[in-house]
């Protein structure tokens, strides 16, 4: 969804948004392409038509400085700013909660070549970008997060007059990158890669043409649910692609790891508690399975382990510190050993008293591990969940599961 405001704040023409999340993170984006000057208008199926800020030929410019919120959406922040580094005026660009801690060193070091000016909050939040943004060649590190280069294949790509290589060094996460290419290319963008390292954009012949996107449905928040079957009781979830270029489909290869009784068609996925065995799983370049897959691992009849622990360090929280201790109260042992998460189940769980640290995942993740617990769990700052899944306390209640969540 996020991407898809994006696009559409650069395609000169309309897009047509079908099944438009209505999370806070969906909403920050909508919020920020509308301060760049895009328009958007909600139809009567709930779809929404969006208009781009740019023309055929020109980037628009004001007299008055934009300023863009973006909520707590660490996608929102690494893609939108270098988009707003095309515009040629000064743009404001802040968040709140989290977002305000994390490290945007990045942009300080980058921008700069590009020919944009930016000052920053010793690295962190409010920056302040004036471009227009050059798109030459440049090579970037790719460690702390895809999210960073897929706002500069964006920028890139709306501003490119022949082609231009960014090299890439210790990318991580491809699958996002996977998802960011081939969102690009139904918006008739062209850019090929070399393994990863080297990604050519070439310059493209913009159109004023109607777009047409429907949102897939969201696997991340998925892989809550599909935990949920395999620990507390039979599920059935549709609206998934399961061709998707998403990277946390992989929830499905942890959980056939887990031996977990699963059934999955092109028109939903089946999924049934069993007597759930131990598994090893690789999590690098899907960190965010980390919340559910400890709920399942907590479950799972010995000791599974999780590689990727290093990519957790800058989410809403801590998410390995937060995972340990906020489980730790319900009885699970978690070590961190280096890049490894070893979670030793098979015990049961013990509801108590938990904390979400403001993260939505951890919400989710303590959520569903409740529901297999013994004796009732109890979240404080539950409301966490509508950074991204709004209504995830409701499915669980028609699912059958005893909440007491005031809406």
């Amino acid at each position: 969804m996020q991407r898809a405001c994006a696009l559409a704040l650069l395609h000169p023409g309309t897009t047509i948004i079908h099944n438009p999340g209505e999370s806070n993170d969906d909403k920050a984006a909508l919020s920020i392409i509308q301060d760049l000057g895009a328009t958007v208008v909600k139809n009567e199926d709930g779809s929404l038509n969006i208009t781009g800020a740019f023309s055929k030929d020109a980037i628009p410019t004001s007299t008055t400085e934009k300023i863009i919120n973006c909520g707590e959406s660490g996608l929102s922040i690494r893609m939108f700013t270098p988009i707003a580094a095309i515009f040629e005026e000064q743009i404001s660009i802040t968040g709140k909660g989290s977002l305000l801690t994390r490290p945007m060193d990045f942009f300080d070091s980058i921008l700069p070549q590009l020919g944009v000016q930016i000052h920053s909050n010793e690295g962190k939040l409010p920056l302040h970008v004036r471009g227009p943004l050059q798109p030459v060649p440049i090579t970037v590190d790719g460690s702390l997060s895809s999210q960073f280069l897929t706002g500069m294949l964006m920028a890139y790509a709306a501003t490119v007059k022949e082609p231009v290589a960014i090299t890439v060094s210790n990318l991580k996460s491809k699958p996002y990158i996977d998802l960011t290419l081939q969102m690009m290319g139904l918006f008739g963008y062209d850019i090929s890669h070399q393994d990863y390292k080297t990604f050519i954009i070439s310059p493209v012949s913009k159109k004023s043409t109607t777009i047409n996107y429907t949102v897939e449905g969201d696997w991340s928040g998925a892989a809550f649910l599909l935990v949920a079957g395999a620990i507390a009781g039979d599920i059935s979830v549709k609206g998934l692609d399961v061709f998707s270029a998403q990277a946390d489909k992989a929830v499905l290869q942890a959980l056939m790891h887990s031996k977990a009784f699963i059934s999955i068609t092109p028109e939903q996925i089946d999924i049934k508690k069993g007597n759930l065995q131990p598994f090893h799983f690789n999590a690098t370049d899907c960190p965010d399975l980390f919340p559910p897959l400890v709920a399942l691992a907590a479950y799972c009849d010995g000791t599974s382990v999780i590689e990727g622990v290093s990519r957790l360090a800058h989410k809403e929280s801590d998410r390995a510190l937060t995972l340990q201790e906020e489980f730790g109260k319900m009885g699970l042992l978690i070590k961190l050993q280096d890049d490894l998460m070893i979670i030793e189940g098979g015990h049961g769980l013990t509801g108590a008293e938990a904390h979400s640290r403001h993260d939505h995942r951890i919400a989710m993740a303590l959520a569903v591990a409740g529901l297999a617990a013994s004796g009732e769990t109890s979240i404080e700052e539950a409301a966490a969940i509508n950074k991204s899944y709004p209504d995830f306390y409701k499915h669980l209640s028609l699912l059958g599961a005893r909440l007491n969540y005031p809406s």
